[in-house]
Order: C-alpha cells, then structure tokens, then sequence
C-alpha cells in the first residue's frame, strides 16, 4: 500500500510504502472488541482485602453474661461493632488481570492500525518539528489539514518541540511507537505516523 508523506505544512513530501501485513488487514470486531476489553480491565486495580470476622484472632468466648449485665448480648469480641472487630462485607480483592494471546493482541493491533488506514483517516508525515515549539502554530497547521481528534504516534521518542507544542491542545494526543495500543488508536478520529513510527512498527512486527 503506498501512500501520501506529508509535512505539518500541508506540503506534499513524497510516498511511502506501507507493509500490507500491517496496515491492510481486514478489521474483525470480535478481535478488536476482545484486545480493548482486555487492556481496560489490565487497567483496573483492585482494592486492599480488609480482615473480616473470620480474619480477626480474637477469643470466641461469650465475654459477659446474656442477662443483667447492662450491655448488649454479644457472643465474642470479633463482632464488627468492637473496635478491632472484624468488618463487615468488607472489600476483598478481586482479580482484574485477564490473559490474551500476544498473537491475538498484536492481530489486533494490526487491524486498529488497518482501520484507519482503510477509513481514509491514516495520515503519514515526514517529521512533527514545530518552529519555537509554539501551540498557536501548531493548531494553525492542524486547522490547515483540517484535523480534529488526532492522535500522533512517533518514533522511539517523541519529538520534543512537537509535545510541548501539543500540551495545552486538547483534540491532539501523542505517544511513541512503543505505546501504540489498540484502544487509543480507535477512540480518535485521525492517525498521525512519521516516517520512524512506520518503521517502528512494521518492525515490531516482523521481529
């Protein structure tokens, strides 16, 4: 697949060839829908288990009589109104850390990539240098090549002048190559790769 490299000025900087292993792989919901709701749930914590009655080492000993006594009739000193006591239904840990095949995560990594791709919405520039680093050009280059949500994977690191640039602009994202994840390429509307990034992850691939 070739396609257009482009500059932030909208000016025409040759083609590129795209690896159809990559980038032309038919999308498959189920696949896409199981790598995202993985990743979301990779993402979950659990909270900390809290002792419950059964966890706490106190006596089990009737400590006062059922009658006459003036208090309540409580059984044992693990009862959860006691200080120290035992909670009750207390937070338990929970395991949110499902496994996925790798290959089942990078086929879906493929297809996120192809997706766009296909959608017209794939678009391939050949650096993201910003001149001062400055916000208001940036957004005006965006505003040029009619962006909006966008999010603009890099090489091994992200070009700096770009990401301070890109920091108080809202609709722009970015990443390197090596955070690329299916759920953030789907949730916006336009892909943004260098030259590096191609590179990167065609290379990611057939490694």
């Amino acid at each position: 697949m070739k396609i257009k490299v482009q500059t932030l000025d909208a000016k025409a900087s040759g083609d590129i060839e795209l690896n159809d292993a990559v980038f032309a792989v038919e999308p498959r919901a189920d696949i896409l829908h199981r790598v995202v709701t993985w990743q979301l749930e990779k993402r979950r914590e659990t909270a900390r288990g809290t002792r419950e009655r059964a966890d706490v080492a106190r006596t089990g000993k009737k400590f006062g009589r059922q009658k006459g006594g003036g208090t309540a009739r409580h059984g044992d000193r693990r009862a959860p109104v006691f200080i120290g006591g035992g909670k009750a239904h207390g937070a338990r840990v929970r395991d949110f850390n499902p496994s996925l095949n790798k290959k089942i995560r990078a086929l879906g990594l493929k297809m996120a990539l192809s997706s766009h791709a296909k959608a017209g919405s794939l678009i391939v520039m050949d650096n993201l240098t910003v001149d001062g680093a400055k916000t208001k050009a940036l957004k005006g280059n965006f505003e040029k090549l009619g962006l909006g949500k966008t999010l603009v994977i890099d090489g091994d690191t992200v070009e700096n002048s770009f990401a301070l640039a890109a920091g108080n602009l809202h609709t722009i994202n970015v990443l390197p190559a090596q955070g690329a994840n299916v759920y953030d390429i789907l949730k916006h509307d336009t892909l943004v790769l260098t030259r590096a990034a191609v590179e990167k992850l065609e290379a990611r691939f057939n490694g």
